[in-house]
């Protein structure tokens, strides 16, 4: 028997690794795998600050194991097929009867998955990405709810009656020094680049910054998450979206600490308790629809859309000369550091889609070489969301104002400054369209806008109706 560890790097909370350990084995045949298939994340449009996360992560993950006696082997395959021969090989050579791992709901990891069963590698398959299992919240009909609020109402009335199936951390295991594994090569065979190293790995997390965020920031959530000069949110996606830290955990702290938050829909907790079930609604979506995985609208009747994707207001886009400074401190802030804030994302996704009438594939695709957090079922969801074409999107005809929502959501431009320095010097009034008060002063300190809002969303309503 053998561990496949995937998306799911953690030894706490682990359905497969629980099963794992449950087993009588001798204790010098632990052993557990991991692959390292960089072709393949390229060609999912992994970031690099997101490999390299993983490759931390997965040292610590080793070293982790060892206090369960278990050795952790990685191994450098190109892509998926290259995995499928591996294990087959090594199954027939060290006669493992049953490869142990947890499901990956990702269409190319699904079909990999069917692969290894073809080709007679016992492949057994537990869950541990979400809380509620997948499948299970249905409506009426049996069918996967097409609307957020019926699917949360449904997924709560499940969790409060069946309760979470948190499963808490391993203990290390007694076993004589000689069947213990002495060390593991980790640091040369895995080595990363250091570029993630701003995020702390997922055990400093848990020890030191999710108490803190429970004690002193949850409170304010709701009152602070839209504001991205404020640090309000809990920063956890990217250890989410790479599975080192449980959503069952999550919601058990918060459970532990707010008794009453499955029922307390009011409370400024539970907004923090509701981006969590969002989560579970576009990864128990994409398990039901694995068309999404394919670049496939959700809503059919804009699959065929003919948009104008013109390529240098794309750049413009991307590189954050948009002429809006929201918007283009929003993209220098995912350049710079591989995340942005939630509400920015809207933002901009909206900005894209709405302003510049660019198909939201290619924001889509930009977003998950860029981001730490980049998770296929998230930000799909969020792009068709943006672009109205997805499950229970924004209506068409919504078009984010980026300058208004700057003077919401950052109304002193305390964000716009820190990555806009050029604007340093704009007073607060004129800080979130500056071209007038430029004009005016004779500087030309920042470039002009691409579009006019007002003809730009005119244009939108009569592209989409």
């Amino acid at each position: 028997m053998i561990l496949w560890f995937r998306n799911d790097l953690r030894t706490h909370d682990n359905a497969a690794l629980a099963y794992f350990l449950e087993q009588q084995q001798p204790a010098t045949s632990k052993k557990a795998i991991f692959f390292v298939s960089e072709k393949q994340w390229r060609a999912h449009d992994w970031s690099a600050i997101k490999i390299d996360f993983i490759k931390r992560h997965v040292n610590a993950l080793a070293e982790q194991l060892l206090a369960l006696n278990i050795e952790l082997e990685v191994v450098h395959c190109d892509d998926f097929a290259e995995q499928i021969t591996y294990l087959q090989q090594y199954c027939q050579q060290h006669n493992i009867k049953d490869v142990l791992a947890n499901q990956e709901v990702e269409f190319n990891e699904r079909q990999r998955d069917k692969a290894c069963l073809d080709v007679g590698i016992s492949l057994k398959l537990f869950e541990s990405d979400v809380i509620v299992e997948k499948g299970k919240v249905l409506n009426k009909s049996g069918e996967m709810y097409k609307v957020f609020t019926p699917f949360k109402r449904a997924w709560l009335a499940i969790v409060r009656q069946q309760g979470v199936n948190y499963l808490g951390k391993p203990s290390p295991l007694a076993a004589s020094q000689d069947s213990k594994p002495s060390s593991t090569p980790m640091s040369a065979a895995i080595a990363g680049t250091g570029i993630s190293d701003a995020w702390p790995l997922a055990s400093t997390v848990e020890q030191e910054l999710l108490p803190i965020f429970f004690q002193q920031k949850i409170a304010s959530y709701a009152q602070q998450r839209d504001f991205p000069a404020i640090k309000a949110t809990s920063g956890l996606s990217p250890y989410l979206a790479i599975g080192a830290i449980s959503p069952r955990y999550l919601l058990v702290l918060l459970m532990q600490r707010f008794p009453d938050i499955l029922v307390a829909s009011d409370s400024a907790e539970f907004s923090w308790l509701n981006e969590l079930i969002w989560r579970e609604f576009y990864r128990h979506l994409i398990f039901h629809q694995p068309a999404l995985c394919k670049h496939q609208c959700f809503n059919p009747k804009y699959q065929d859309v003919k948009w104008p994707n013109n390529p240098e207001l794309f750049q413009a886009w991307c590189q954050g000369r948009t002429g809006y400074p929201l918007v283009d401190a929003a993209m220098r802030q995912l350049n710079q550091t591989g995340w942005m804030h939630n509400r920015l994302r809207m933002v901009v996704a909206s900005f894209l889609t709405k302003h510049l009438l660019i198909d939201w594939r290619w924001g889509e695709k930009y977003f998950m070489q860029q981001l730490i957090d980049g998770d296929l079922a998230a930000n799909n969801g969020g792009w068709q969301w943006a672009a109205s074409t997805g499950c229970d999107a924004q209506p068409y005809f919504r078009v984010f104002n980026p300058i208004r929502q700057s003077e919401r959501f950052d109304p002193k431009g305390e964000f716009i400054r820190k990555y806009l320095p050029e604007l340093a010097q704009i007073p607060d009034k004129h800080i979130h369209f500056p071209h007038q008060y430029l004009a005016k002063e004779n500087l030309a300190c920042y470039w002009p806008a691409v579009v006019e809002h007002k003809e730009a969303r005119l244009a939108a309503l009569a592209f989409y109706r």
